[in-house]
């Protein structure tokens, strides 16, 4: 059972990190552009908070920990990357919102995180703690991009939801589930099999509009957006506004 342990944890382990590097496309583009374009910091600034998280909860368990730790180690690091080239290229606002959510978030809660638990808290109850907050962010991060999924069936576009990050969404997804249940670990467990659904709903979705003709489905996803608005009293029909939405990253 041991050597069965040992393999899918670093079997997750190179996901994880695949899945980490599947932003590098993305980021590539901002760098050429010179802009963030409409792409969103918020998935960046979860991602590192979660991965410290999860670092931090590797270190402290006592058993099947050291894979978590430092597989989402890597992940700090690569976020950290991010989010500086976010803050290079983003524009005066989006700067200022990114700034305020990195403050908010990866400085501010993280830091009461840590400390409420180390301080306050002993042993398995600190463990346990932790894995609640660590479950918990982990859904919201796995949750993310159910706003890219609403644009692509609005827009008839997978442009914003790349295949390639939705594909490490569900393998991490499912092999870090299998290894929390070779480990007995609910909290590594209920937020990776969500987002072993997520995952497979994306490529579902991917499947189904990616073979149109991406100009032919915006402007198709566009009108009906702009149906659902028009005046029942009115002839005239207002028009549409496109928001294109960044990506999203998961870790254990």
């Amino acid at each position: 059972m041991e050597g069965l342990i040992l393999f899918v944890g670093v079997i997750g382990n190179i996901i994880s990190v695949l899945m980490f590097l599947a932003p590098v496309g993305t980021f590539w583009r901002i760098v050429k552009h010179r802009s963030t374009e409409d792409f969103e910091s918020l998935p960046y600034v979860c991602t590192f908070l979660n991965s410290f998280l999860w670092t931090y909860y590797g270190i402290i368990r006592p058993a099947g920990g050291l894979l978590v730790a430092t597989v989402n180690g890597f992940g700090v690091v690569v976020e950290i990357i991010y989010l500086t080239l976010f803050l290079v290229y983003a524009s005066a606002k989006m700067r200022a919102k990114t700034a305020i959510l990195i403050g908010t978030l990866d400085v501010g809660f993280l830091a009461a995180a840590i400390l409420a638990t180390w301080l306050a808290l002993q042993g398995e109850t600190r463990i346990d703690a932790l894995g609640f907050i660590c479950a918990g962010l982990n859904i919201i991060m796995y949750g993310s991009p159910l706003v890219a999924m609403k644009t692509v069936i609005t827009t008839k576009s997978v442009e914003y939801m790349p295949f390639f990050l939705s594909f490490f969404f569900f393998l991490n997804g499912g092999v870090w589930t299998f290894y929390a249940w070779l480990i007995r670990d609910v909290f590594l467990g209920v937020p990776n099999g969500i987002g072993f659904l997520l995952g497979t709903t994306q490529l579902v979705l991917y499947a189904i509009y990616n073979n149109a003709k991406p100009a032919d489905n915006i402007s198709s996803g566009l009108l009906e957006e702009g149906r659902q608005h028009e005046p029942l009293i009115s002839p005239s029909s207002p028009t549409p506004s496109h928001q294109k939405n960044g990506e999203i990253l998961e870790t254990t």
